[in-house]
C-alpha cells in the first residue's frame, strides 16, 4: 500500500491509497508557515540560526537560545548532539562532542526546545541531526515530546524520502513540520520526490560537502532557488557556508531563508575557556553575531527595493 502524502494541484492535500488519490484536510499552519508568511509581507529573507542543544552546557545553551529572537533570529534550529555527525563539518562535530561531554541527553535537548518555548510564544523552533538519536528515543514518544516541548518542525538529515513511512509521515500526522534536504545534485526527476512531504520549507545546501566549508556562489545560489521553486510553493532557505553579514545579505537577495549554523558555533567555542568551559562573555559573543547577521539579511530586500 502507498500512503504517500502528496501536495494536490489546488495547494490541498491528497493521500494516496492502494492507488487512489483521496482529499485530505488542508495543510497544517504552524508557526513556520506563519512565520515565513509574514516575512513575505514584509518583503525580507528569514534568519535561521543553529546551535547545538547543550553546547557548551545546558544553561549556557537555553540562555543563547532564549537570546536569539530579540537578536534577530526569525527561526531558530536546534541540533540534537550525536556521536557521529556524518555530515557536519569540524566545527559542529566538536559541539555535539561538548554537549555530550556535558552530560546532553535526547531527554535534555527537549528540555532546552521547552524551556525555549516557555519564554518565547512566536519564534518556530525545528530540531536538526540524525535518526539514531530519535530511533533510540522511540519514534512515538519523541513526537510526542516534541510536541509537548513546542517543536515546530524536523530536519532529518540522513532519512531519505523513501523511508518516510519511519518518522516523516508520522511527524506530519503529529502536527510536526518534516522538512527535507535539497542540494546541487538533486536534479529535476530526483526533486518531486525529495519534496513530495516536505513541509514548513525547503533547506537548500548550497555547496557539496560538509557544513561550513565553504561560501556558496550566488549565481549557482540564485539557479538552484528558482529551479527549485519551479516544483513547489515552500519557501526555499539556504545554509551551508553562511558567514558574515555581508554573505548572509548577497543569499537573502535570491532565497527565503538564510541558515547560519558554523559561524555561530565557531563564535561559542573561541569565547570559552581551555577546558571548553562558558565564560562571562559566551552569550554576548553569538548573540552580537546573530545581530549581526541580522542586520545583513534586513538589509538585502530594502537594497533591491531602492
Amino acid at each position: 500500500m502507498d500512503c504517500r502524502v502528496k501536495p494536490g494541484n489546488d495547494g490541498g492535500w491528497v493521500s494516496a491509497n492502494l492507488g487512489r488519490y483521496e482529499k485530505r484536510a488542508q495543510p497544517m499552519s504552524t508557526r513556520i508557515d506563519r512565520r515565513f508568511a509574514d516575512l513575505k509581507g514584509q518583503g525580507r529573507a528569514a534568519l535561521v540560526t543553529f546551535l547545538t542543544a547543550g553546547d557548551p552546557d545546558f544553561e549556557t545553551s537555553v540562555a543563547i537560545l532564549r537570546a536569539l529572537p530579540a537578536a534577530g533570529a526569525d527561526l531558530v534550529e536546534l541540533g540534537m548532539p550525536f556521536t557521529d555527525p556524518m555530515a557536519d563539518g569540524p566545527a559542529i562535530q566538536l559541539s555535539s562532542q561538548r554537549a555530550l561531554k556535558a552530560g546532553q541527553t535526547m531527554s535534555k535537548t527537549l528540555e532546552v526546545a521547552r524551556a525555549f518555548r516557555q519564554s518565547d510564544a512566536a519564534t518556530p523552533l525545528v530540531l536538526m541531526g540524525y535518526y539514531n538519536p530519535i530511533y533510540i528515543y522511540g519514534v512515538d514518544r519523541f513526537l510526542r515530546d516534541a510536541k509537548s516541548a513546542g517543536v515546530d518542525g524536523l530536519i532529518v538529515v540522513d532519512l531519505p524520502p523513501e523511508e518516510d513511512e519511519e518518522l516523516c509521515l508520522p511527524a506530519l500526522k503529529a502536527g510536526v513540520n518534516f522538512i527535507r534536504l535539497a542540494t546541487p545534485t538533486t536534479d529535476d526527476k530526483r526533486l518531486p520526490a525529495v519534496l513530495a512531504n516536505t513541509s514548513g520549507f525547503v533547506y537548500y545546501v548550497s555547496i557539496t560537502g560538509i557544513t561550513g566549508a565553504a561560501m556558496p556562489d550566488p549565481a549557482n545560489v540564485a539557479a538552484a532557488v528558482a529551479r527549485i521553486k519551479r516544483h513547489t510553493s515552500l519557501p526555499v532557505a539556504v545554509g551551508f557556508g553562511v558567514r558574515t553579514a555581508e554573505q548572509a545579505s548577497v543569499i537573502a537577495s535570491c532565497a527565503d531563508g538564510v541558515v547560519v549554523g558554523s559561524a555561530l558555533v565557531n563564535a561559542l567555542k573561541g569565547s570559552l575557556d581551555p577546558d571548553d568551559k562558558p565564560t562571562a562573555k559566551t552569550v554576548t559573543v553569538v548573540i552580537n553575531l546573530v545581530a549581526e547577521l541580522a542586520r545583513g539579511v534586513r538589509s538585502a530586500r530594502r537594497q533591491a527595493a531602492e
